[in-house]
């Protein structure tokens, strides 16, 4: 039985599609074994997606300041069904802006503090064009989250 992890992402830009792309390049890292990866956008992920996944990846753009709301929706459907079902979960996430990201990491960062999940990997905040850099810590966080759920 494989554990599967839930990358649940608005990414509506092209540079928020190329770290999600990183993102997922990292979670299938052919290094890792034993771990199903979905990938849902937030307006169809819902709350039987969250209830059967082992860990997360939420991704989003900074939308003046907050998260998408996208993002929000996806977390305002899944709150109160999954509450008592997914505490100790690990969760990562990645933001991306133009200008500031703190309100959309906060933002996050409470939601699922609310959840009980558990932060394995520092957000990420990315600002401008994606480079090998950005694209490097993407990586690094789908193959942490994947290898995370698999032991």
């Amino acid at each position: 039985m494989s554990a599967t992890l839930l990358i649940v992402h608005h990414t509506p830009s092209p540079g928020t599609r190329e770290l999600l792309e990183a993102v997922l390049k990292g979670a299938h890292d052919p290094d890792i074994s034993g771990v199903e990866v979905r990938s849902v956008s937030a307006l169809h992920a819902t709350v039987s997606d969250m209830l059967n996944a082992d860990g997360y990846i939420f991704g989003t753009p900074a939308n003046f300041g907050y998260m998408s709301g996208a993002l929000k929706h996806f977390f305002d459907t899944v709150y109160y069904p999954s509450i008592d079902d997914v505490a100790g979960r690990p969760f990562g996430a990645w933001v991306h802006g133009n200008q500031d990201t703190v309100g959309a990491v906060k933002s996050i960062e409470k939601i699922t503090t609310g959840l009980a999940l558990s932060l394995v990997a520092k957000p990420l905040e990315f600002y401008g064009t994606p480079d090998s850099s950005m694209r490097e810590q993407c990586y690094e966080l789908g193959a942490t989250l994947a290898v995370t759920i698999s032991e």
